[in-house]
């Protein structure tokens, strides 16, 4: 944990303090900030709190007074309720404007660890409670060299398979090649090349493509011919707990495509293409950038196309270590999310149209340091003629 860059950006936030809260290890996001181990024996409520200026303060049960002994600061411990809500109340040391792992109305889902009961006491206790969001982006979704450095070396070896991949649907195609099979591929050249994922990837010929989120299944699987649409959404990491996923979505055709599916194809890409443009020139600039505003800029394309309808999930995603992320998302569909993005920030941007006999998705990652953005791989420009 690093505690004088915490209470910095609690200053520069004009907040009181950072609330962690925790009880049968639900909030992850805790742990990973305040550098604990997970995954522990969390049978009671603990709590601890940083300040802005000051030393940190400690509330754990008399059951398991230990739980915070890895962190600074002084420590109170309780048994009875009544004892935890004063002690939580001598523990925010009166307190007026508190962060915490919450989100009004849980619209950034990925930061709503902590219960309702417990945002209600801490304001009975005369605290105003703020979501962490934005502190959580700062502290848990900004990428150092070295987590970037293994989202490349992902992404080399991901592509090399995409393209393997594309190679044997070109050679094989009609002669008993399906979607489990390509699938199985995938994995296997995985294990292969030292990569791991937490499922997937995702193989839709035709009509399964216009499913955002298939996934072949043997009752669904179908086999893979001349004349078919294929699309390829892939995503994986080094096999290392602190490595950085790699999520890419490619979409190509068997023999020569026909006009409409060409046309989806190009509006697509237009609207990907929108979204990278407004990230490199805001960058650039030195302007903020926020989540909502990428969505904006993607779907107006999309819109003015006319097939607005047919777009039907959020731009983008933030990637970390896990496939979606805890930064600021690509979105003002699903969620408004007014997030600046930072520098160290990685992203999807992945537009899709999805009809009952086909879909298109174009998806690249994006990075952002402080004075650049860019994709991290190579940009799909035409259908893959495979």
């Amino acid at each position: 944990m690093d505690l004088e860059r915490i209470q910095d950006a609690l200053q520069r936030q004009q907040l009181d303090g950072w609330l962690f809260f925790d009880h049968h290890d639900r909030d992850p996001l805790a742990y990973r900030v305040l550098g604990l181990r997970s995954n522990r024996h969390v049978t009671r409520r603990w709590y601890y709190f940083i300040p802005a200026v000051g030393t940190p303060r400690k509330l754990a049960h008399r059951i398991e007074p230990a739980m915070l002994d890895a962190l600074p600061g002084s420590k109170a411990l309780y048994s009875s309720w009544q004892e935890q809500h004063q002690e939580l109340a001598a523990l925010l040391g009166g307190a007026k404007r508190v962060a915490m792992q919450y989100s009004p109305e849980c619209a950034i889902v990925y930061v709503a660890m902590v219960d309702a009961g417990t945002v209600e006491l801490v304001r009975r206790l005369g605290a105003e409670v703020v979501s962490s969001a934005e502190l959580i982006q700062e502290f848990e979704a900004c990428l150092t060299p070295a987590q970037f450095e293994t989202h490349k070396e992902a992404g080399r070896r991901v592509d090399q398979i995409r393209e393997e991949a594309f190679d044997l649907i070109r050679t094989q195609r009609g002669a008993g090649l399906d979607e489990l099979t390509v699938q199985s591929f995938f994995r296997t050249r995985f294990a292969e090349l030292g990569l791991v994922t937490d499922s997937g990837p995702i193989i839709a010929v035709n009509g399964h493509a216009g499913n955002p989120h298939y996934s072949p299944k043997p009752a669904t699987n179908v086999p893979i011919r001349e004349g078919d649409l294929v699309l390829i959404d892939t995503w994986a990491k080094l096999d290392d707990p602190d490595a950085i996923y790699y999520d890419v979505t490619w979409t190509g055709f068997c023999g020569t495509a026909p006009d409409g599916i060409q046309a989806a194809f190009e509006v697509v890409k237009a609207g990907r293409d929108a979204g990278v443009d407004i990230v490199r020139t805001s960058i650039s600039k030195g302007q903020d950038i926020r989540g909502f505003e990428v969505d904006d800029a993607v779907r107006d394309v999309i819109r003015k196309s006319g097939r607005g309808d047919y777009f039907v999930h959020r731009t983008g995603h933030s990637i970390g270590t896990e496939t979606h992320g805890t930064g600021a998302n690509m979105d003002n569909l699903e969620t408004h999310d007014d997030r600046k993005i930072l520098p160290g920030a990685l992203f999807s941007i992945e537009p899709g149209l999805y009809y009952e006999t086909f879909g298109i998705r174009l998806e690249l990652n994006m990075f952002v340091d402080g004075t650049s953005a860019a994709p991290t791989g190579p940009v799909q420009t035409e259908l893959v003629k495979l």
